[in-house]
């Protein structure tokens, strides 16, 4: 197994552009990984001294001798069996607690593994949703822990990570992504069968570029489901096999429940630069535009991504089918999305430069009255979808998306990305990132909705602290300002990590 350091935001990152995770060598760009939505000026200010000495102290960075598995967001998928060795775990402080070996229990040979994540993020918005949101001019502090222990006892195993969010000064009110007290974030057991891995329990799921499926990171609550899932090695390929429900969580600590109305089902197999897949959805109080009732919708997807040489690539389109509503306004659903990114590397120009476009078609409802759905669901996305400031989600888009990035120093990386956004029918509004409805078409027939710009820059302190921020703005388009308020939103974001 290639061993390698990668945080957990710049994991995100490549969540969010949808290319293939891969180790950096030295020497060998490794992608900015901003704080995710993240600005700070007033409730973070102590992280801003760090900001201004990023260029000048990261080249002080000391090497580090021992190199962990690659670190994941979800955080099971980590494999540290190899620490087995007393002398590998004394070659970092981190050995001893990411295995610690307990001996023969019940005839099999047990070790636990632990580690934790805290996170201070500070974001800070001006105009945001282009001065139409409910405090506009916001700016808060999200504080998320996210200790776990991992238990191997043979081929069993037992995975538990509480966590505890909270949040100061979200205005008009927090919301349950933004707190949740304390509260059970995973926590499954898992058999090994050879072949086959059963799993039952709370778990984060995190499938492909996450475009359906995701952990929803960014926000101060990640996303978690219950139920049951296989995993099926079959040759090259490992399949995945679901029945699960998101977990709805509350605002208070012991309050997340399992969701009555909505349920996961299907497939997803993961082979080598090819996914395919098959994922159900039913929601018995779905919402779109003025109408409202259950909802079954079916996903067949495929995904293609690559690295070849300094090339990297990520195709993947999904056609969705089945009905929606109730009575005489049931209808069929009809939707689809194709997205794109196609990239280069130059790791032999100064500072490795990486040049990437990215192009996204998702559809929209064209005909409204028809009883007919045309608009695609997103399901459970991946929570920063198209960058830090994302104030439209993948539902009735088309969108461009060039970025740059940089590797500054061994430690150091920015990123420079700009996007332009159109509606992909008339017909129909567009949306957040969960699915609201945040413009509705009315009578404007305008499509472009908006251009937006962003820098990036993340200073990898330690292999377990990063400390990272990012500057974005979306300038309102024709249908923004057919339509409502059309302000230029702003955004600043700050962001500290640390992760082992």
């Amino acid at each position: 197994m290639r061993k390698c350091v990668v945080p957990g935001s710049t994991r995100d990152r490549w969540l969010s552009s949808g290319a293939p995770l891969r180790c950096a060598h030295p020497g060998e760009r490794r992608q900015a990984s901003g704080p995710g939505s993240s600005p700070g000026r007033r409730r973070l200010a102590w992280l801003l001294p760090f900001a201004t000495l990023l260029p000048h102290t990261a080249l002080a960075a000391p090497k580090e001798a021992w190199e962990a598995p690659t670190l994941t967001v979800t955080r099971y998928d980590e494999d540290w069996s190899d620490l087995e060795s007393a002398e590998k775990r004394d070659h970092h402080w981190t050995g001893p607690f990411k295995y610690i070996p307990l001996g023969d229990i019940a005839g099999g040979e047990a070790w636990l593994s632990t580690g934790v994540e805290l996170r201070a993020r500070n974001e800070n918005y001006a105009e945001n949703l282009w001065g139409g949101a409910a405090a506009p001019n916001d700016g808060y502090v999200w504080l998320r822990a996210l200790p776990y222990a991992d238990l191997h006892v043979g081929k069993l195993r037992a995975f538990v990570q509480p966590v505890f969010a909270t949040s100061i000064s979200v205005a008009p009110s927090p919301g349950p992504t933004d707190g949740t007290g304390l509260d059970l974030m995973q926590g499954f057991a898992e058999a090994d069968l050879g072949p086959v891995t059963l799993r039952a329990g709370r778990q984060m799921l995190s499938l492909g570029s996450e475009r359906l499926v995701g952990t929803r990171y960014g926000p101060n609550v990640t996303l978690a489901f219950d139920g049951l899932r296989a995993n099926v090695a079959v040759g090259s390929a490992k399949v995945s096999l679901l029945a699960v429900r998101p977990v709805q969580p509350g605002k208070g600590s012991f309050d997340d429940r399992t969701s009555s109305q909505k349920a996961l089902w299907g497939a997803y197999a993961a082979m080598p630069e090819m996914d395919l897949y098959y994922l159900g959805y039913r929601n018995d109080a779905a919402h779109w535009r003025d109408r409202s009732g259950g909802e079954t919708r079916h996903s067949i997807g495929a995904r293609w991504h690559a690295v070849r040489g300094d090339w990297h690539w990520n195709v993947e389109g999904v056609y969705q089918f089945g009905h929606f509503g109730e009575g005489a306004r049931r209808g069929a659903i009809s939707a689809w999305t194709l997205g794109s990114e196609f990239g280069r590397g130059f790791p032999h120009l100064p500072f490795s430069p990486d040049l990437t476009l990215r192009a996204n078609v998702v559809s929209g409802d064209r005909h409204p009255g028809d009883n007919r759905l045309g608009t695609f669901n997103a399901l459970f996305p991946k929570g920063k979808y198209f960058g830090e400031l994302s104030p439209v989600g993948p539902y009735n888009i088309v969108n461009l998306h060039p970025a740059l990035g940089l590797q500054l120093t061994p430690t150091v990386s920015a990123g420079v990305a700009a996007a332009a956004y159109w509606r992909q029918s008339r017909s129909d509004g567009i949306y957040d990132i969960p699915g609201n409805l945040i413009r509705a078409a009315g009578n404007s027939r305008a499509r472009f909705i908006g251009k937006e710009v962003e820098a990036t820059l993340a200073w990898q302190a330690t292999a377990e602290l990063e400390l990272s921020m990012s500057v974005s703005a979306f300038a309102p388009g024709a249908f923004i300002r057919d339509t409502g308020t059309a302000k230029t939103i702003r955004m600043l974001g700050l962001e500290s990590n640390f992760r082992f």
